[in-house]
């Protein structure tokens, strides 16, 4: 999905609910921005692209795709590898510009909550909540070069920290989803990707 089709895919989407071109198109200008921030190397556009076209592959498993397109857009759109309150940050700026654009209320709550579930990876009552989880994850069941592609980015990610406490970090929370009964919330990607990622997760732990 190159970038002409990612801005393509967002005019579309914030037309359906506003006429103010100007909003749209600074808005997205932003969202471009922040995703290419310094420093980002795995949270920028590509991550971006890669969850909406898995999302309407698997659009049969989502009950509202506006408000998960929404969600994905601004899943991410704050990020400091320091700070603890990216999730915070980036639903209320989804919040903020969804009340612009008169956005449904019940489900800007919705999107809100949904951001917020990828801060610990934990499905709740949402019926759209395990399958965002699941396209966010999705890159952990990857094929081998791509998986480790991906574990260099998040190492670059938390440059910052050096070796020491980065891999006592990272180990953390690999060991995390291993200790659940499933990394994926969705029957369809329980059955396409739990193993390899299982098998991704402990050799990635073998290596830090």
């Amino acid at each position: 999905m190159k970038p002409f089709i990612l801005e393509y895919l967002w005019t579309d989407l914030c037309s359906r609910y506003t006429a103010d071109e100007a909003l749209i198109k600074t808005t997205y200008a932003q969202l471009v921005a922040a995703y290419s921030e310094n420093g980002r190397h795995y949270y920028t556009l590509t991550h971006i692209r890669n969850m909406i076209s898995s999302a309407y592959l698997h659009e049969a498993l989502i009950r509202d795709k506006d408000a998960m397109l929404f969600t994905i857009f601004f899943h991410d759109v704050v990020y400091d590898a320091s700070a603890k309150d990216n999730e915070e940050k980036s639903a209320a700026a989804a919040v903020e510009f969804l009340h612009k654009i008169n956005f449904w209320g019940d489900e800007i709550a919705a999107v809100s909550a949904l951001i917020m579930a990828t801060k610990t990876h934990t499905a709740g009552d949402h019926p759209d909540m395990g399958i965002l989880l699941d396209l966010d994850l999705e890159i952990l069941g990857a094929d081998d070069a791509t998986y480790k592609t991906y574990a260099q980015q998040i190492r670059q990610e938390y440059s910052v920290y050096p070796d020491q406490l980065y891999h006592a970090g990272r180990k953390k929370v690999l060991h995390h989803f291993l200790e659940k009964p499933f990394i994926y919330c969705t029957e369809t990607f329980r059955e396409q990707l739990e193993s390899a990622a299982r098998k991704n997760i402990e050799n990635e732990i073998a290596t830090l």
